[in-house]
């Protein structure tokens, strides 16, 4: 019976734990702030390399279809790493 108690307690006390909140933008560290800059240019880099490739590239040259790939690389780093890791159809080396 004390084990149920213990166990009641624990997970009822786990239920009103606080929640970190976000920090704001002038709450970062510079480094923070350098961090947070450069992944978002990267991020936006790719993401119009991909929809710009999809755009310009005839769709034989795309495995799937050209639709998919641009939903797909809206996906943060993923979806453009995956669109040109896979989406791409290569031609073979002469």
């Amino acid at each position: 019976m004390n084990m149920s108690k213990s166990m009641g307690k624990n997970m009822h006390g786990n239920m009103h734990r606080k929640h970190s909140r976000k920090k704001k933008w002038n709450e970062l560290s510079p480094m923070a702030r350098v961090g947070t800059i450069v992944a978002g240019s990267v991020q936006l880099t790719l993401l119009i390399a991909a929809q710009r490739d999809i755009a310009l590239r005839p769709a034989e040259q795309i495995r799937g279809g050209k639709t998919l790939w641009r939903l797909a690389s809206l996906i943060n780093f993923i979806g453009p790493s995956c669109y040109f890791t896979f989406g791409v159809k290569r031609r073979p080396a002469t």
